[in-house]
């Protein structure tokens, strides 16, 4: 039996997400445990202790300002920490304060409820797209649903929001997966870092020089704007990166899984094709029972205080654990690992996060998702896994939550 005094060491490759919560849950509603590099952070899954967490002031996602240990980004850990991307980025998801405010107020405009339900005409008319090549691809055996679909439809609808151009989006989807998945050595990681932030400085030079109705456009224009509090150079392109990952691999992730559990228990589908329940309880049900984002580092303790009975030290690192929340026995019952789309607590999740740092691209997330999930099913009444939902293999990160692939058949199964 392990000493729950000793630090849990996760998992980097994520292999049992959900076993390893539950583990992390029976030692307490905190717990410590060891990244990989040997950095040990508080892992939080009680989804009460979570909520006052994310929205206590005493509670900071700025790397530079509150985690002594960064060093302020010169030290060992800068340099060589394989996750160091996850915290060294300056954006509004890591600004603290005022400088959150501040730079999610220039983000905010593009993902105002307006501007996004104005992409629903652009958004069904990709889905459409893809799902004609499905079924010219699914005249010769399976398809990768994963790669043509759930990741292909959120990373074309924020490569057009943004402004990237198609040969500097796949160079960036590769980069930002080899990262997402923890495909990289210590020796690669500052290796990779250096190579994303070159594509990104190349592509705002090209913006710059010729601006358009994009994100990045605009974005610039208020790094250019002297007059007013824009965004310093490394604001701009963090901000850029941060929008583009989180907005295609949350979607990507929960389309992935949304499909993955609907083909796995057809009784649900069943309950969804009979009007007993929505597309709405499907997306809500999946981000409650498999988040986008498993776990996500890193916040810190601004200084010493006391919650729920943990106590967290000055410039503690914390990370939590979304997965372990989303299927809180304390929330959602003894039952909570039974994907259900009628359960009453499907809507009480923090897939997108909570409090001041809630997903601004949340609306279009499910946006997307209440387009293509539909349509997809509608297109192929007959949809079906191609292997046991047993052997499909799930991403290797305890981060990014979903497939490394989704075969499916398009066609009925044969009547006997």
């Amino acid at each position: 039996m392990s000493d729950e005094r000793c630090p849990y060491t996760i998992d980097p490759t994520g292999s049992d997400l959900h076993g390893e919560a539950a583990a992390l849950r029976r030692r307490g509603p905190a717990t410590q445990v060891e990244l990989p590099g040997g950095v040990v952070v508080w892992t939080v899954t009680d989804t009460a202790l979570i909520k006052r967490l994310l929205t206590d002031p005493r509670v900071s996602r700025d790397t530079y300002q509150h985690w002594p240990a960064w060093e302020n980004g010169e030290g060992e850990l800068a340099r060589t920490w394989p996750l160091a991307m996850w915290v060294a980025d300056r954006n509004m998801i890591t600004a603290y304060g005022a400088e959150h405010s501040r730079l999610r107020r220039l983000v905010a405009k593009a993902f105002t409820a307006r501007r996004t339900n104005a992409l629903r005409p652009r958004i069904e008319q990709i889905v459409a797209t893809l799902l004609d090549s499905i079924a010219a691809r699914g005249k010769e055996g399976p398809v990768d649903l994963r790669a043509e679909y759930a990741y292909a439809l959120p990373t074309w609808v924020i490569s057009e929001l943004l402004g990237v151009p198609d040969a500097i989006r796949d160079e960036l989807l590769d980069m930002i997966g080899r990262w997402l998945t923890g495909a990289i050595s210590p020796e690669e990681a500052p290796l990779l870092e250096e190579r994303v932030y070159t594509v990104l400085a190349r592509l705002v030079q090209q913006r710059r020089q010729s601006p358009g109705e994009d994100l990045i456009s605009g974005l610039i224009a208020a790094r250019d704007d002297r007059d007013g509090p824009g965004l310093t150079e490394r604001e701009l392109v963090d901000t850029i990166l941060l929008t583009f990952t989180a907005g295609h691999e949350t979607t990507a992730n929960l389309l992935d899984q949304a499909i993955f559990a609907l083909l796995s228990h057809p009784e649900q589908l069943q309950l969804v094709r009979a009007g007993e329940a929505s597309w709405d309880d499907v997306i809500e049900e999946t981000l409650r029972s498999e988040a986008p984002f498993a776990n996500l580092p890193m916040r810190y303790a601004v200084e010493d205080f006391e919650l729920d009975g943990v106590r967290f030290a000055k410039g503690d690192p914390i990370m939590i654990s979304f997965a372990g929340s989303g299927r809180d026995p304390k929330v959602h019952g003894e039952d909570a690992d039974v994907f259900d789309v009628t359960r009453p607590t499907r809507g009480d999740h923090i897939g997108f996060g909570h409090g001041v740092h809630y997903c601004l691209g949340a609306p279009l997330a499910r946006l997307e998702a209440r387009i293509a999930l539909p349509a997809l099913f509608e297109r192929f009444a007959g949809l079906r896994l191609a292997r046991p939902a047993t052997e499909i293999p799930r991403l290797t990160s305890f981060v990014s939550n979903g497939h490394q692939e989704l075969p499916v058949l398009l066609d009925p199964l044969p009547v006997a």
